[in-house]
């Protein structure tokens, strides 16, 4: 499994990690949602599964469910501000096309 996290992703995820020090990792994954099918989950992780794999990613933990290994493998995340407003971005190339207001995914 390859993920790749930009210097801007990595600053924030550890801000969150500095902020909760129990935390096993970031949780990253997808859930049914949205109007094409799949919408990313950023989380904490409280603790790792058996069902999840723990990576480290260039001194993150990274926990990724079983069931969203293969939706997300390969994934960019990067982490962006504009305005006032500031989130998560995933370049993922298993995603196949996306709903008009960005929010979920589809994969073939």
């Amino acid at each position: 499994m390859t993920i790749t996290i930009t210097p801007a992703a990595n600053q924030r995820m550890r801000q969150f990690l500095d902020q909760s020090p129990a935390a096993a990792g970031i949780r990253f994954g997808v859930k049914r949602t949205g109007c094409s099918g799949f919408g990313y989950v950023v989380d904490l992780a409280e603790a790792v599964g058996a069902e999840d794999q723990l990576v480290e990613v260039d001194g993150v933990p990274v926990v990724v469910d079983s069931k969203s290994l293969p939706l997300v493998d390969g994934t960019v995340i990067d982490f962006q501000r504009q305005g006032l407003n500031a989130s998560f971005v995933f370049h993922n190339p298993n995603a196949t096309g996306a709903c008009g207001c960005g929010e979920s995914f589809t994969v073939s």
